[in-house]
């Protein structure tokens, strides 16, 4: 029988060759001499279970079996989960069911400032247990907060704005696959970069890009912070600091990394799991999988050192000695236990909010920042919101809002922008208030950062004076 012949008898072509196999056999062992080859291939395709010992055809109705089970998708009973926060599109919520379908899901929860995002929605939380998702840790991975609180006195903040904006445009890098003029320095570069043929090929990529910040929603910014009580953030007093902020993370060697393991994930699907292409999975005693965790763990120690450097560079630059700071990643997985069971917690844009957990969550460039402690709220997964979340795409952002008009009213509330896209101004963004009472189970307010001087990656867009 050729190719045609099998292929008109319902073989799938995957299945052919296992089916020439079967016959080759039969024709062997001298079997096709009384029976009819198609007669003896139709006996498996009808229930290829019941051929799996035999000594002929096995292969053929192995390979049926095999074909059967990677090709057809497999039911899975949708995990349940929390939300916190009433304003939350139903694209992100389609994006949650599908996410809580995963096979090795086992816990899950979205953050009141969620918005549709890839695979996994911004603000969602997922927890699988020996599996690890790279499009739900992120393209940006370890993308985190900083806040550090400078020795200077607080009347900078409103005598002294356009020094410290030129302090922010010495001290900051800002724009897609921008680089320092001079490479700097920090001891992540030491560390062993050998953990991933990604991370080995984009070591120079991540020297040249230390201390920079990036596009899209990263920022650095001056401003007030308002301590609430004694020791509420370590050695630092009740009472007013001029304070700095940043939000950046792994820069170009991160995106690398996320997009080569999500790409081997991705083929590493069988064919009936072709739906969870931005869910995809490594296992984490798999190869790959160890790759992939080694590699997101650095690029959490290159995120840090970004910011490290960012601040290390502007406080210099301005004089300030630093009294305290306050970091944490958003975008990263965590081996952590719950209910016992030690699981892989996915924060896509959360905030870790353990008991007692100190953690940063900004609003917009006109709306407060806020210093947390967490709650260790179990059905969250131990984790809060990372931000006001946005409520219109980039794209409508641009058609809506006047560049110039937005500086000027921030002008007017003692705010001065730098440079910034037309996307980022504070009406793309959910009120931040409102996402913070949204989530009072899950986070107490320590301190508040009002922003003063706020520098971003302009787009072009200018003010007119």
């Amino acid at each position: 029988m050729n190719k045609r012949d099998l292929l008109n008898l319902g073989v799938d072509p995957a299945c052919v060759s296992a089916a020439r196999r079967a016959l080759k056999a039969l024709a062997d062992a001298g079997r096709l001499e009384d029976g009819d080859p198609v007669t003896l291939l139709r006996e498996v395709i009808a229930d290829p279970t019941a051929f799996t010992q035999d000594r002929h055809r096995k292969i053929f109705a192995r390979a049926l079996i095999d074909h059967a089970t990677h090709t057809t998708p497999r039911h899975v009973e949708p995990i349940a989960y929390q939300t916190w926060g009433r304003h939350i599109d139903d694209k992100a919520h389609g994006q949650m069911r599908d996410a809580c379908r995963v096979p090795s899901a086992v816990g899950a929860a979205l953050m009141p400032d969620a918005h549709l995002g890839y695979g996994l929605p911004i603000g969602g939380v997922l927890a699988t247990e020996g599996t690890v998702i790279p499009y739900a840790v992120g393209v940006d991975i370890a993308c985190r907060m900083k806040i550090s609180v400078l020795d200077l006195p607080t009347k900078m903040l409103d005598e002294s704005r356009p020094l410290l904006g030129a302090v922010l445009e010495q001290g900051t890098v800002f724009g897609a696959g921008r680089e320092h003029e001079k490479s700097q320095d920090h001891p992540v570069l030491d560390a062993d970069w050998r953990v991933s043929p990604i991370t080995i090929r984009n070591k120079n990529k991540a020297r040249r890009q230390l201390g920079t910040s990036g596009s899209g929603n990263h920022f650095v910014e001056f401003g007030r912070l308002t301590v609430g009580g004694d020791d509420a953030i370590p050695g630092l007093d009740k009472g007013e600091y001029v304070a700095l902020m940043s939000h950046s993370g792994s820069r170009g060697p991160g995106a690398a990394v996320c997009k080569h393991y999500s790409k081997v994930a991705t083929q590493k699907l069988r064919k009936g799991d072709k739906e969870f292409e931005r869910l995809a999975w490594l296992d984490l005693d798999s190869e790959a999988g160890q790759e992939y965790w080694a590699a997101m763990n650095l690029m959490g120690d290159y995120a840090a050192a970004n910011h490290d450097v960012i601040h290390r560079l502007v406080s210099s630059i301005v004089g300030g000695e630093v009294l305290a700071s306050v970091e944490n990643h958003h975008n990263f997985a965590w081996i952590e236990e719950h209910g016992g069971n030690e699981l892989v917690v996915h924060r896509k844009g959360a905030t870790p909010a353990g008991a007692g957990v100190l953690g940063v969550i900004p609003g917009s460039m006109a709306s407060p920042a806020y210093v947390v402690r967490g709650k260790g709220q179990p059905q969250s997964m131990n984790s809060a919101a990372h931000g006001a979340g946005r409520v219109m795409s980039r794209t409508q952002a641009k058609k809506t809002f006047d560049y110039g008009e937005v500086v000027r009213d921030l002008r007017a509330d003692e705010i001065d922008l730098i440079s910034a896209g037309a996307d980022e101004v504070p009406g793309v963004y959910k009120d931040i208030d409102t996402v913070m009472s949204e989530q009072a189970d899950l986070v107490e307010t320590v301190a508040r950062f009002d922003p003063k001087v706020v520098k971003m990656c302009g787009d072009g867009s200018r003010a007119e004076d």
